[in-house]
């Protein structure tokens, strides 16, 4: 239907016979539609061509909204009024229906702009005022949203004028304060020193003023990517300082958080084992969980669920009625919830379970303010206890002086008294013998003490006639005797082991002696300790250990019964 321009909608018969006509116009059997000047309308033109928009259907086919509109010229930016014109020379006479102060015909009295007069042109028919020139000043869309339009920059010669009267009068009066000045002192000179000079005068140096003047200057300027108002100190930030650190270059690993260099935003974190609450930048995404943000997306996802259920609530539309009806859904959720909670205990109990320590006892914190000198003790408020043990503390047993516990002994690794050095927790304490006994039964002490205090001398067992040999001699080998069997004493080498030398008188010996036990029948286990005819234990020899092996029979060994018969 490329004709067709309905308003409204058509009823079935209307809409057949439209069609049957559309139809009639194509086959060239109808007579083309015609527009409003006249011109016939091509049938074959699409009905999105034809058709007219609702905002300018006149009921009427036409094609005007697919032709160019006329444009109007364009007014320049400097069109705007004349102000102060006159038109003509002023009238002799008062005129009827003119202003009664000043006599012109183009205002009243009431708009009149000039000094109200004593007695009005009206009445004197003297000094009347020419009519102004009424203008009728078409502006375009600039020039009426130019601030300075109309501005006469004549007019800032009146400022720049009263600007070089006031400099020339606080000149002069510097000039006076130098004269007034008696003194010979460059700073007092300098204090009151004329600001502004010529280029080819002496110059005393800088006053403080000039100073404070170009720091107001300078607070004045604004500063690189901010709007200041130095009045209100109100600063609007709308460009990105240079020395602030760019987004993307806070990490520099490719496999960061992506960046979109069109929107210029960040959604994830550039640095994920930062902080988010600390962090430079955390993303866009934690900033927008923060703030207001969470309260906007609650609200925006309580008019969807709205919509849902039936309620017209749009956010964007009506936000005002969105934000009451959501408020008033959280009041209501609350009640329900207070109720449904109060009518579960009323029923069951337990409500003696739901009450929570005081926040001061869960967490150990307080309110309560402390204050301490340097030395630590409380300045101004109340200290606060210190935590006792179940134990009794500082409680002295026995004439002890000190504490169990107080000393370690790291020989043996058991604690003690340090008083004593005890390691047996009911000892009576002995004080400074404890101490010194306590030393002297240590293993150190014990080594480091000569042979001769811990062993008595050997027997002499030599003839005679060795014995008869020089005193010194004798003691030379005893000592170096005594010292041996000290070091085989107390080294970790055991009886037996290493390079043996065996005295063969001794060992025949010891060989009877090992046959005579076993005739008696001793035991074996009896071994350990062999003991003298007086009934002090001896050591085992060498040689008794050598005897011991050879008499004792091996009848674990396989080979004990072997007897080769071809020898």
């Amino acid at each position: 239907m490329a004709s067709a321009t309905a308003i409204g909608k058509l009823s079935r018969e209307e809409f057949r016979r439209q069609k049957e006509l559309d139809a009639a116009r194509k086959a060239g059997t109808a007579p083309a539609a015609l527009d409003e000047e006249g011109k016939p309308i091509n049938p074959h033109i699409p009905q999105y061509i034809s058709q007219v928009p609702w905002y300018l259907d006149s009921g009427a086919p036409t094609l005007a909204h697919q032709r160019r509109h006329e444009e109007k010229p364009k007014d320049s930016l400097d069109n705007w009024y004349d102000r102060g014109a006159r038109a003509g020379p002023a009238a002799k006479k008062y005129r009827k229906g003119a202003c009664e102060n000043c006599g012109a015909l183009t205002h009243k009295k009431q708009d009149c702009l000039e000094r109200p007069r004593k007695k009005g042109a009206k009445y004197t028919n003297r000094n009347i005022a020419a009519d102004e020139v009424i203008q009728d000043v078409e502006v375009g869309y600039d020039a009426k949203r130019d601030r300075w339009n109309g501005y006469d920059a004549g007019e800032y010669k009146q400022i720049y004028d009263e600007y070089n009267a006031l400099e020339a009068a606080r000149q002069k009066l510097r000039e006076e304060e130098i004269d007034a000045q008696t003194t010979t002192d460059l700073a007092a000179v300098r204090k009151v020193a004329k600001a502004g000079k010529e280029k080819n005068e002496y110059d005393f140096g800088s006053s403080d003023e000039e100073d404070e003047d170009e720091e107001k200057y300078a607070d004045a300027a604004d500063a690189v990517g901010q709007k200041v108002d130095t009045k209100t100190r109100i600063t609007v930030r709308n460009l990105r300082i240079r020395e602030d650190t760019a987004k993307y270059l806070l990490n520099l690993d490719p496999e960061s958080a992506y960046y979109d260099p069109k929107t210029r935003s960040m959604r994830d974190a550039p640095v994920k084992s930062s902080d988010p609450e600390e962090a430079k930048f955390a993303g866009e995404n934690f900033t927008r969980h923060t703030g207001e943000a969470p309260d906007m997306q609650n609200l925006q996802l309580f008019a969807w669920t709205s919509q849902t259920h039936g309620s017209e609530v749009h956010l964007n539309a009506n936000p005002t009625a969105g934000e009451l009806l959501h408020k008033e859904y959280q009041k209501k959720k609350e009640e329900l919830k207070g109720t449904t909670k109060s009518s579960i205990l009323s029923k069951y109990g337990g409500e003696q379970y739901l009450e929570k320590a005081p926040k001061e006892l869960l967490q150990g914190q307080t309110e309560e303010y402390v204050e301490y000198s340097r030395t630590g003790q409380v300045v101004k408020g109340r200290e606060r206890a210190k935590a006792r043990s179940k134990y009794a503390e500082d409680v002295y047993i026995n004439n002890h002086t000190a504490v169990w516990g107080s000393w370690f002994d790291p020989q043996t690794g058991q604690w003690g008294f340090a008083c004593c050095h005890s390691v047996i927790h009911a000892s009576y304490c002995t004080g400074l013998a404890g101490i010194q006994a306590t030393h002297a039964s240590s293993a150190q002490s014990l080594l480091a003490a000569p042979a001769s205090a811990s062993m008595p001398p050997p027997a002499s067992t030599k003839p005679l006639a060795e014995s008869s040999r020089p005193r010194d001699d004798a003691d030379e080998e005893d000592l170096e005797e005594r010292k041996k069997r000290a070091e085989r004493l107390f080294s970790k080498e055991r009886v037996g082991e290493g390079e043996v030398r065996l005295d063969r008188e001794k060992l025949a010996r010891a060989i009877q002696e090992e046959r005579k036990r076993k005739v008696r029948g001793e035991e074996e286990e009896e071994r350990g300790g062999k003991k003298k005819k007086g009934g002090e234990a001896s050591e085992v020899t060498e040689e008794e250990l050598e005897a011991y092996r050879m008499t004792r029979r091996m009848t674990e060994d396989p080979m004990a019964n072997y007897v080769d018969t071809e020898l």
